[in-house]
């Protein structure tokens, strides 16, 4: 006990930084699978794919489709994985969960920086008292181990995005626009991971210029242009033959479906930022963020003109807000701090603000041990894993006749890229069967995989009265996460998974 007060009271930072290696080595270790749709499919699989020779999205004009068009995302991120694991597999690694566990330590690496640079801001604009919560919470968050090993493109640029900041803290003494273009260079970075993150950037260009910093702004914004402008406009003109296709293409859609998916309540990310962050203590750093919006426009702006487009659009996803989560801590802790060190009330009231504090460590250390070695979507992985040390895998069929569409299986983990057959309710097995038989042997489906549990005997007879060669081969149980986040919401579809040998 002594060392670690120590460690708090003369090497902070270094402590802090322990501290989060600790949880997200946990992650690394433990926390396999995917958190959500996107950071699995838009990623991993795309970027697995192309380094098995195949294009699993069908991102690319490969001659699969007459007239292929872009999809609408960066290739940046998705290429950097393309070219890890190209290397993994020049060195022999090809197990896809010995892969991921390269992958996830990469990132928990990198996840670093924000409690580096979190740590350093706070210091810069209040001091390392201020400094040393907001690099604990950037540190343990009950959510941040876990999310710094996703490959979620909204966590990953906040790092450039961060980087970017303090540059521009640092230098904003100093005369010279070197700093500023330094700071547009990780931006543009940043635009090229999560396009939406050009809404922070064009905050952040604002607040240089309220701040009579016109060259400045100026020079951040050339070289933003030019950062984006080299990796979106030569990477898609050599793809398509059009600078820009996938950047037009994510505007044109993201418009023209701004209404179809996930349309929430326009408050909805703030009630969303209140619960994750834990209240009352996220109602203080709400309050603190607003508070300190003249003293740190830097801050506040950029990720207030994000907040506020969120709010606004339509299509919601509790995912989109991450990039400035970071920003509302640093900002939120120091103006709470500031204002609880001139309130009468509360230098009268410690031990309630104590107490505030104390149920805040207990209740974000209770999921932060539990959610840091999640296993997430455990039920999916482990199918695949499971059929692909079967070594004799042709095609897989998802029965998922609970629903309309099938659950899409990562293929990635089974190592077996093409077409995936698909039972559901619209769908029903004597239709597959029809399309079964008329396949060539080759070709043929020799594994069904039925998700959930639900009907599964009548399911079960049903493909069987058609396939009468089916016979059962393993269950696969999901984790306690998943279990807990169906029980939570039963759209989290993570339940029980069948695995049947079609013989």
């Amino acid at each position: 006990m002594d060392f670690i007060k120590k460690m708090w009271n003369e090497k902070p930072l270094a402590f802090i930084l322990y501290v989060g290696i600790f949880f997200r080595a946990l992650s690394v270790l433990f926390s396999k699978g995917y958190g959500m749709h996107d950071d699995h499919f838009l990623v991993i699989e795309s970027a697995g794919s192309w380094a098995n020779g195949f294009d699993y999205n069908d991102w690319l004009p490969n001659g699969r489709i007459e007239h292929p068009i872009p999809s609408g995302h960066s290739f940046f991120y998705s290429g950097v994985h393309y070219f890890l694991f190209k290397t993994m597999k020049f060195f022999g690694l090809n197990d896809p969960q010995g892969e991921m566990y390269i992958i996830r330590l990469i990132h928990a690496l990198l996840s670093l920086l924000v409690i580096y640079y979190g740590f350093k801001i706070t210091e810069k604009i209040s001091g390392i008292k201020q400094a040393k919560m907001v690099g604990l919470l950037l540190s343990i968050f009950w959510f941040m181990p876990f999310l710094s090993v996703r490959n979620l493109i909204e966590y990953v640029c906040i790092v450039p995005l961060m980087y970017a900041t303090w540059i521009a803290l640092k230098n904003r003494e100093r005369t010279g626009v070197a700093p500023y273009v330094w700071a547009g260079f990780w931006l543009g970075i940043a635009f090229s991971t999560r396009f939406q993150s050009i809404i922070f950037t064009g905050g952040f260009g604002l607040a240089l210029l309220f701040s009579k910093k016109i060259k400045e702004a100026i020079a951040l914004g050339i070289m933003f242009v030019i950062v984006g402008g080299a990796i979106q406009g030569i990477t898609d003109y050599f793809i398509w033959g059009v600078p820009f296709a996938e950047f037009k293409e994510y505007i044109v859609y993201n418009i023209a479906n701004s209404k179809q998916y996930f349309v929430q309540q326009w408050y909805m990310y703030l009630g969303l930022i209140i619960g994750i962050l834990i209240p009352p203590i996220s109602i203080f750093l709400f309050f603190g963020f607003f508070k300190e919006w003249k003293k740190q426009l830097l801050l506040f702006l950029p990720s207030f003109i994000f907040l506020a487009f969120h709010c606004y659009f339509p299509n919601k996803q509790e995912r989109f807000i991450l990039p400035i989560i970071p920003f509302i801590i640093i900002l939120g802790y120091v103006g709470w701090d500031d204002f609880v060190t001139k309130s009468k009330f509360w230098q009268q009231r410690q031990k309630l603000l104590r107490a505030c504090w104390i149920f805040f460590w207990v209740v974000n250390t209770i999921p932060l041990c539990v959610v840091s070695v999640a296993y997430s979507k455990r039920n999916r992985v482990e199918s695949m894993t499971y059929i692909a040390a079967k070594g004799d895998v042709k095609a897989v069929v998802i029965e998922d006749t609970n629903r309309d569409d099938f659950t899409m299986p990562p293929l990635f983990y089974l190592q077996k890229w093409g077409h995936v057959f698909g039972i559901t309710n619209i769908y029903p097995a004597y239709q597959f069967a029809q399309e079964f038989y008329k396949l060539e042997p080759k070709d043929r489906p020799n594994y069904a995989v039925f998700m959930e549990n639900d009907n599964i005997e009548k399911r079960v007879d049903s493909l069987t009265a058609y396939i009468p060669t089916l016979t059962y081969e393993a269950t696969i149980e999901p984790s306690s996460i998943d279990k807990l986040m169906f029980w939570l919401n039963p759209m989290n579809n993570n339940q029980t998974t069948y695995i049947y040998k079609i013989k």
